[in-house]
């Protein structure tokens, strides 16, 4: 069984990044997120500071710049998952790429759980507030529920290639 609280790393817009705890859902209605530090305090952080909440395997030994290690954020190759393939531009002007589900979610909610390009580094999901992406481009969709054999022509039947009568 799953914890209720995932190792995450807390990206504000002023650069500022916290490590802790968080809950593995958001409330809708919160008006801030609510981190539990590695030291065990409550951290409370307004959602217009948030730029990004990166769920993680583990948390950086000694790394300042960039704990999140996400080094890719564009994706070299078209992806192979199923979901939209979203490219967003964020507030600040920092530009980032992700995989979402294909779902509610998209139009509900208060933010986006994407799935970042390369899947191998320490950052597994990131979760977007709204207010923090400032454009959205769906850039393709992957993995397209394809036709039924029957659906391709409903009142048309497959014509005979060698006729039992010949005329």
């Amino acid at each position: 069984m799953g914890s209720l609280r995932k190792p995450v790393i807390v990206r504000k817009f002023s650069r500022e990044w916290y490590a802790g705890y968080a809950a593995t859902f958001f409330g809708q209605d919160a008006a801030a997120l609510e981190v539990l530090d590695l030291t065990g305090k409550v951290l409370s952080i307004g959602w217009e500071a948030v730029k990004w909440v990166c769920y993680v395997r583990d948390f950086p030994a000694g790394e300042l710049v960039n704990p999140e290690r996400l080094l890719h954020k564009r994706f070299a190759v078209r992806p192979r998952t199923a979901g939209l393939w979203l490219r967003m531009t964020l507030t600040d002007g920092d530009e980032l790429e992700g995989l979402v589900a294909n779902d509610r979610s998209l139009v509900e909610g208060a933010g986006l759980l994407l799935t970042p390009p390369d899947t191998r580094s320490n950052t597994q999901r990131i979760y977007l507030p709204r207010q923090a992406i400032q454009t959205l481009e769906v850039v393709s969709l992957i993995g397209a529920v394809k036709k039924k054999r029957g659906e391709a022509g409903a009142g048309e039947g497959q014509p005979d290639l060698f006729p039992s009568e010949l005329e």
